[in-house]
């Protein structure tokens, strides 16, 4: 699924929100449960998370995820692996995306679920800040 040009990111502008979850994940069995379980998924990772606007992103392979709209950096901790890491709100995004891309993909047996976490892991494996967010997914 990998090619050698490089993924982009687009942010979704506000007036398009609303089609966002619809228009990339609508084929997916469902798919109305996926932004509440990423806000699970980031409640249960990080200790100082207590909610908040989330900006919506697309990558220019096709995939697509959230990240918390705050400037600080998060320190999350999965107790799943025993792995921790403090990383910046894109980063966190991606990380709790692909733990709950993985696990959505696994409950309902999705192929199109599956195609979303190998597009968006595409994308943080060239990350900069790649190697935290697969300590908090391995």
């Amino acid at each position: 699924m990998m090619n050698d040009a490089p993924v982009v990111i687009t942010a979704v502008a506000d007036e398009d929100r609303l089609q966002f979850w619809p228009k990339y994940f609508g084929s997916v069995s469902r798919w109305t449960s996926l932004e509440p379980q990423v806000f699970g998924w980031m409640d249960h990772l990080c200790e100082d998370y207590n909610g908040g606007v989330w900006n919506f992103f697309t990558l220019s392979n096709g995939g697509a995820f959230i990240a918390p709209d705050c400037d600080s950096a998060w320190s999350l901790y999965n107790d799943l692996n025993g792995n921790s890491a403090e990383m910046s709100s894109e980063a966190a995004g991606i990380a709790v995306c692909l733990l709950n891309w993985s696990y959505h993909a696994c409950r309902t047996e999705s192929k199109a679920m599956t195609d979303h976490y190998y597009r968006l892991r595409e994308y943080a494996l060239s990350h900069t800040e790649c190697r935290a967010i697969m300590r908090i997914i391995d």
